[in-house]
């Protein structure tokens, strides 16, 4: 079944490095992040689930489902956004996250929104 343009999501990261939340000898790496998600569709869309797939540099892998994204399940106009922050823990100063929302449309219709892989790290250590 192809896409068409009534389910088009977009979606885009940005994350930030928190030091003071952060202990290096622990190890651990608190990384914040916001999302913006956009529907650039023709039909309301609603998020109801979210899964992320986080990578540390040491190829450990942890994987969160849940219920929509920090306690709400928005509803997502056509030509708006929805924007949220939150927050990881990985074991090294580089990792990756990525994965998908679980969307519904307003007549019901099931649809994944991919969240494309973006970079957590702390500054400076990438060139």
């Amino acid at each position: 079944m192809s896409r068409d343009k009534r389910c088009s999501i977009q979606i885009g990261v940005e994350t930030s490095y928190l030091p003071d939340q952060s202990d290096p000898d622990a190890p651990r790496y608190v990384f914040a992040y916001t999302v913006t998600i956009r529907n650039a569709g023709d039909t309301p869309a609603q998020l109801l689930t979210r899964r992320w797939v986080i990578t540390d540099a040491n190829g450990k892998v942890r994987e969160v489902v849940g219920d929509g994204v920090v306690g709400e399940q928005p509803c997502i106009a056509p030509g708006e956004s929805h924007r949220y922050s939150s927050g990881t823990i990985i074991e090294t100063p580089v990792g990756v996250m990525q994965g998908s929302y679980g969307m519904v449309t307003e007549d019901g219709v099931p649809f994944p929104a991919p969240i494309p892989a973006f970079r957590l790290a702390i500054p400076g250590i990438l060139h």
